[in-house]
């Protein structure tokens, strides 16, 4: 029997809170204008590759339908994906949290005997803070996806779910990969080409000589076992057959029934995502290759949870494609960094504070002008915008009793019924005066002293 319950999430999903975050970036004028030029040219790159579809609608509500019904039967297609996984030579484990999906692919590294493992790009191993679980038994995990490297060598974090050193600029990049990046030539410049090029060289040699792989996946078909990888570069198919241990971190919700809508969803992810009409590398595996050991580590973290939320759960639909990010006003101005997540973005707001639950993320909520771009754009029509509301409303809910909620509600005890309303009203000038001069039972004339519990309120209005 398989059971996950319904824990809370962890991992890289909490940071400072989003206005204090927010101010620094904003400060940052440099990172204003990587971000506003690379935003700007994948929507546009978008926006023109979607109109070229006189179905796109169609296709959009065929996404959302398919992860819908995924949803509302996950228990039934991972029994399907586990039957179908381990009946082809793959070993499956399920971890309910962060903390045990580091402990088994920690475990399942150090038992190989090896230092070093590579990695393709995965939000999953992000966000449960795999490297640094590694790093810690004293295993070295090297980011193959270019960006991603990008970032790792510069000690810094990703900003964007596809484009993780968005905030970079290549003469910063060419600065990382002189003073980081072993053997690079001291006179590289800062020509795409020539960066590319060096990154080139030095995975290379990783790929050949390292003989673990850790992988994500962007999607898993519950009929066959497969597991499928979208990318730019090619630099996952190289960790996906090359090394002899394979390890894929997947989360629970990336499931598809079948092969049939894959069909769907391989149109709908590489135009919202880079622009493109098909993903350059689509690599599909179905078991090991020859001489190879595979593992599939399911991972909860906190997703169980979002789905026993009705108004929050559509939110595990979304594939990873960030064309709410691209899109976003407030992303834009802020950067990913600003959301203290591994999820930035429109999506990070409702997603991280689901999986983390409400208490954990209080303010990404409210990281929103409620403009609606972001629902427009979703591949798969997240209503985000009524999320976030909904979301806010959870976070209000959550709070203690402030002075400005004990006010409110008074005035709706007054407001609920006409007579009292009628007496309110009558007191006019002579009540706003009185409540100057004459303090209530409990209350105090100075501004900055709590108001009183509304039993107070009640009690004085009953005795005028």
């Amino acid at each position: 029997m398989t059971f996950l319950g319904m824990p809370a999430g962890r991992g890289n999903l909490t940071g400072a809170p989003f206005p204090e975050a927010a101010r620094t970036a904003l400060g940052d004028a440099q990172l204003r204008r990587n971000l506003a030029k690379a935003t700007a040219t994948i929507r546009a790159k978008r926006a023109g590759v979607v109109a070229e579809l006189p179905d796109w609608a169609e296709l959009r509500a065929a996404g959302a339908a398919i992860k819908d019904e995924v949803l509302a039967n996950l228990d039934e297609h991972l029994v399907r994906f586990e039957e179908a996984l381990t009946a082809r030579g793959t070993t499956v484990h399920w971890a309910r949290d962060a903390d045990e999906a580091n402990r088994i692919v920690t475990g399942l590294v150090l038992a190989t005997g090896t230092e070093e493992v590579i990695k393709v790009k995965s939000m999953a191993t992000a966000e449960i803070g795999l490297n640094e679980a590694l790093a810690a038994v004293g295993v070295h995990a090297v980011e193959t996806d270019l960006a991603e490297l990008i970032v790792q060598l510069g000690n810094d974090r990703s900003s964007h779910i596809l484009v993780p050193a968005i905030h970079r600029g290549r003469a910063e990049i060419r600065e990382i990969f002189r003073r980081h990046m072993p053997g690079v030539d001291p006179d590289l410049t800062a020509d795409p080409r020539a960066l590319a090029e060096a990154a080139r060289k030095h995975l290379r040699h990783k790929f050949l000589t390292v003989d673990v792989a850790v992988s994500g996946a962007n999607f898993g078909i519950a009929d066959t076992g497969s597991l499928v990888v979208v990318e730019s570069e090619g630099n996952g198919r190289m960790c996906l057959t090359l090394p002899r241990t394979l390890i894929s971190v997947v989360g629970i919700e990336k499931l598809l029934p079948s092969w049939r809508d894959l069909e769907v969803f391989l149109q709908l992810l590489p135009r919202s995502s880079t622009g493109e009409r098909m993903n350059p590398y689509t690599s599909v595996w179905t078991g090991p290759t020859e001489g190879q050991t595979s593992h599939v580590v399911l991972v909860d973290n906190g997703r169980t949870a979002t789905l026993a939320d009705p108004d929050g759960r559509a939110a595990l639909r979304c594939i990873r494609c960030s064309a709410c990010l691209n899109s976003c006003p407030v992303y834009e101005r802020t950067g990913g960094h600003a959301y203290g997540s591994t999820y930035p973005g429109p999506i990070g707001a409702v997603l991280s504070p689901q999986l983390t639950g409400v208490v954990e993320n209080p303010t990404l909520p409210f990281a929103s002008s409620l403009c609606g771009v972001c629902y427009d754009v979703c591949p798969v029509a997240i209503d985000i915008p009524s999320m976030l509301v909904h979301l806010r409303g959870r976070v209000t809910e959550a709070r203690r009793t402030t002075p400005e909620s004990t006010a409110m509600r008074a005035l709706a005890w007054v407001m609920s019924d006409a007579r009292r309303w009628r007496r309110f009203t009558r007191l006019g000038k002579f009540g706003r005066t009185a409540s100057r001069h004459v303090p209530l039972p409990g209350w105090s004339v100075a501004r900055d002293v709590p108001r009183p519990p509304e039993e107070t309120f009640r009690d004085w209005w009953e005795a005028r």
